[in-house]
């Protein structure tokens, strides 16, 4: 069974730099509320995941888009992400500060925060998406094609965990301890990257190989 793909798609998400603002967009929750906002969350990122990995190489087809453009674009914004990670900001975090404020507004009167922002775009946003088209693309059968799903049910309890003991992890590890993290994941992530984007110009200019 290949992990590579858990790996990155952990290494992307990375739930533990969420924490802080899963806090933030939480409070004055009552736990009923926080509750629910964790399962949507975790399932709308399994959601994101699975439909990505069934219908993403469908819509890269009907925009008549090449998977091996697809794969350097898709590399350039890991790459980016990375970059991001090992500056200790949250990989999707650069999301547009209006939507993050109506987000915040539509909270206080009650409106769930668990879709947006918390799912899209801090959790699963277009990095995590292109990377699991791309990885979608590498499976030879339907076994790998439903195993790349099986991995957006791990994210999907990965991030549930993370939020459900967001508090004790926020004051166990402290801001020092997720940029820690964070930039770990990011100099992972950065080598992935390079990979994805060597594969796709390899593609694009066979004669690279050469």
């Amino acid at each position: 069974m290949d992990l590579k793909p858990l790996i990155t798609l952990l290494a992307i998400v990375n739930p533990l730099a969420i924490v802080p603002f899963f806090i933030h967009y939480t409070n004055g929750f009552s736990r009923e509320q926080r509750q629910r906002t964790i399962w949507i969350s975790s399932f709308s990122a399994f959601a994101v995941i699975a439909t990505c990995a069934l219908l993403g190489l469908e819509i890269l087809a009907f925009f008549s888009i090449s998977l091996a453009s697809f794969q350097v674009g898709g590399g350039m914004l890991l790459l980016i992400s990375a970059l991001s990670m090992l500056n200790a900001r949250p990989v999707e975090s650069k999301s547009n500060p209006d939507e993050m404020q109506d987000a915040v507004e539509r909270s206080a009167a009650r409106a769930s925060v668990a879709v947006v922002p918390l799912t899209i775009p801090l959790l699963t946003g277009p990095a995590t998406m292109s990377t699991v088209v791309i990885y979608a693309d590498k499976a030879e059968n339907l076994l790998q094609l439903g195993t790349l799903v099986g991995y957006g049910v791990v994210i999907a309890l990965a991030t549930a965990l993370c939020f459900t003991l967001a508090e004790p992890i926020a004051r166990g590890l402290g801001r020092t301890g997720i940029n820690v993290m964070t930039r770990l994941m990011g100099l992972i992530l950065a080598a992935l990257a390079v990979e994805v984007m060597s594969d796709g110009l390899l593609k694009l200019f066979p004669g690279l190989a050469g």
